[in-house]
């Protein structure tokens, strides 16, 4: 029986979960292949944004957990109320993962608000459209997609010559599910910020152009290594690609990050958990945060017990285990009659 859409009372307040991600290495920094980018990275569980958009008198960042987030997320409500109109809408940040250490917290919280807003609006806009509004995905789409899908994603990166107006998110190549024994350890030094901003294009701009050879060899690892890896759960064959790939984009950006990871402290626990057992290694986007994939929980609890003693003498890194996120953002509604849904 078709529901009368009369009926049904009308959105009250919206929370929109948006999940972490990591950047595993752009392909092509310099287009020499002929496309700029590309990249490929993975959604992950934890360090998540959580944004609660409701009805109000007047739009404001009701709560958050700092003013830096508070200010972001009333630009980006004032971005929003600009181009589409709409009511008042008050936005609470209930969680949000730490700024510029590689998860991609800017990304997550301008899709969470502008998600959140859109469906309080009641206008049907996409992941790609509120990222492009919001000035996010410029020169990768794994947030944004990884927003949408979840899962490990290769995008092709922006279209080549595209202008800044005319581009859209860069197309999804390559998506397919984490296995899920396989464990995550993240390691992160809270006293370091990675590259933003201005630095981040300044620091880009010194660079120079990425080779051809190195770029053909890193799009040779993702498809015949690290993707094969992922279709197969071949263990040995993902971890070797991608902390090749890693190596790799590392070295390229050593001069402007500081070596080919942001912190040495994440370094050396990255290199203790390499040396004692099979692991891909590596930096998310600018870091500071590094990664070490293993292949079990077992073998997740012994990574975390040697990049602790790695790093015992430095107070400032952590060190913690978590899951690939198959899925993408979830959301939930409440509607005006109390009636609270859960909208998946």
């Amino acid at each position: 029986m078709p529901i009368d859409s009369d009926h049904i009372a009308p959105l009250s307040a919206v929370t929109v979960d948006a999940p972490a991600r990591l950047h595993l290495g752009f392909l092509d920094p310099s287009a020499s292949l002929g496309r700029a980018f590309g990249s490929i990275g993975l959604v992950i569980e934890g360090r998540g944004t959580r944004v609660t958009a409701r009805l109000a008198e007047r739009s404001c960042v009701a709560r958050a957990p700092n003013d830096a987030l508070r200010a972001r997320a009333a630009l980006y409500l004032d971005r929003l109320r600009d181009a589409w109109g709409g009511p008042a809408i008050a936005v609470d940040i209930d969680q949000a993962s730490r700024a510029h250490c590689g998860l991609g917290s800017g990304t997550q919280l301008a899709l969470a608000v502008g998600t959140a807003f859109a469906r309080l609006a009641g206008v049907p806009a996409s992941s790609d459209e509120i990222a492009r509004l919001l000035g996010r995905g410029a020169r990768s789409g794994i947030g944004a997609l990884g927003f949408d899908h979840g899962g490990l994603i290769v995008d092709g990166g922006p279209a080549r010559g595209a202008r800044p107006q005319d581009a859209h998110m860069p197309p999804l190549l390559f998506r397919h599910a984490f296995p899920d024994a396989w464990r995550v350890v993240l390691i992160d030094d809270t006293d370091l910020e990675g590259l933003h901003g201005d630095e981040e294009r300044r620091g880009l701009a010194a660079l120079p152009p990425f080779p051809q050879a190195l770029a053909a060899h890193l799009c040779h690892l993702v498809m015949m290594r690290v993707l094969p890896g992922i279709a197969e759960q071949d263990f040995d064959a993902f971890a070797d690609g991608i902390s090749a790939v890693q190596q790799t984009i590392g070295e390229y950006f050593a001069p402007v990050q500081g070596g080919v990871c942001t912190s040495p402290a994440v370094g050396r626990a990255l290199q203790a958990i390499a040396d004692e057992q099979k692991a891909g290694i590596g930096q998310t986007s600018w870091g500071p945060t590094g990664f070490a994939f293993v292949r079990s929980a077992e073998a997740a609890e012994r990574a975390l017990a040697a990049a602790r003693a790695a790093t015992r003498d430095e107070p400032s890194v952590t060190c913690a285990v978590t899951v690939a996120r198959n899925r993408g953002a979830t959301f939930s509604v409440e509607r005006t009659r109390n009636c609270k849904v859960d909208a998946g």
